[in-house]
């Protein structure tokens, strides 16, 4: 088996379970790996904090402001899932997730989406890339679960086994479910809504257009979303480069560390510093996408006994963390060379 092999591998004969239209999907529960041979290991003596719901760590108004002008560049992308319905039902369940409850009642969310992958869809990119980033949102929208394999420039193993494959740009996407690889961000968002979107399975789907598809209009084709992208991409201008890491070198060694799992949405502004670190450290991770009206928001709290992302797991060492800025300083101490 390859170093590029992944635990996420299709079985064969690997399907897709459905999802019904006009409901919440029911979130399929990904097996993050539990060993890793690369011989990472946490800082001594690191504790994870305390989570701390809504509030902005002290000196860091700063950092959060700025990672929301994409956010802002973007109106909110990523934000909300595909066709997410709000409504008011009946508050017969503690344990489910809800932003608002009263009087007895709960606010409840409703989404289309298409069949779930069986597998996570493979994806080779980097966080600074306005081409990318149109894919992330797409994913977050379609509430998939994403492995990202970081290729940001002067990477040295991703990247290379991308371009041995005939990747020629980036992002390049690779899906165990049906086979298919491609790059052309604008190929991969309507290639996502063909098979994972609530028109998918549709006869003619293959013949549809991305307004057809349902392809949000901030991710169609053309001089907006591509301007509002590079815009968003400038104001960061992070998650470009590589930088020597632990991770890179466990993977020239043959020994590549398992990946992370991150959940959260891609317009969350406590996350854009997370995975810009983890795009220049090259450590591959799974995006665990909980848009508003995601079963995954229900699925961590179930997990955790709260809803806060980002969340991260690293079963390289065991540890799982809130709050963004800790997870920065834990990702440098453990990965940075």
């Amino acid at each position: 088996m390859s170093a590029l092999t992944h635990a996420f591998a299709a079985p064969p004969g690997a399907t897709l379970a459905p999802a019904r239209r006009g409901t919440r999907a029911r979130a399929r529960r990904v097996a993050i790996p539990r060993a890793s041979s690369s011989g990472i290991s946490k800082p001594e003596g690191w504790t994870p904090p305390t989570p701390q719901k809504f509030t902005v760590s002290e000196g860091r108004l700063g950092t959060v402001a700025h990672s929301a002008i994409p956010l802002v560049l973007r109106a909110g992308t990523g934000a909300l899932i595909n066709g997410w319905s709000p409504s008011l039902v009946d508050d017969d369940d503690a344990s489910v997730y809800s932003i608002a409850r009263v009087a007895g009642k709960r606010l409840a969310e409703a989404s289309e989406l298409g069949p779930r992958p069986a597998t996570p869809i493979e994806v080779f990119e980097y966080e600074g890339s306005p081409y990318c980033r149109k894919v992330r949102e797409a994913a977050a929208v379609l509430d998939l679960d994403v492995l990202y394999r970081p290729c940001p420039s002067g990477e040295a193993f991703y990247r290379p086994a991308a371009k041995a494959e005939g990747a020629k740009t980036f992002p390049y996407m690779k899906d165990a479910n049906t086979g298919a690889a491609m790059t052309e961000s604008d190929d991969i968002v309507e290639y996502l809504f063909r098979n994972y979107g609530p028109r998918a399975g549709d006869p003619d789907v293959d013949d549809m257009d991305a307004t057809t598809l349902g392809v949000p209009f901030m991710l169609r084709r053309g001089g907006i979303t591509n301007l509002t992208c590079y815009a968003a991409a400038l104001a960061r201008l992070k998650g470009l480069k590589a930088r020597p890491s632990r991770a890179a070198a466990a993977a020239a060694a043959g020994t590549p560390v398992e990946p992370l799992a991150l959940w959260t949405y891609e317009a969350s502004p406590f996350t854009k510093e997370v995975r810009e670190v983890l795009t220049e450290l090259a450590i591959p991770h799974v995006v665990r996408y909980c848009p508003r009206g995601s079963a995954k928001r229900d699925e961590l709290i179930a997990k955790t006994g709260t809803f806060q992302v980002p969340f991260l797991e690293d079963p390289n060492t065991g540890v799982e963390m809130f709050e963004s800025a800790a997870m920065v300083e834990y990702l440098e101490a453990t990965y940075a060379l």
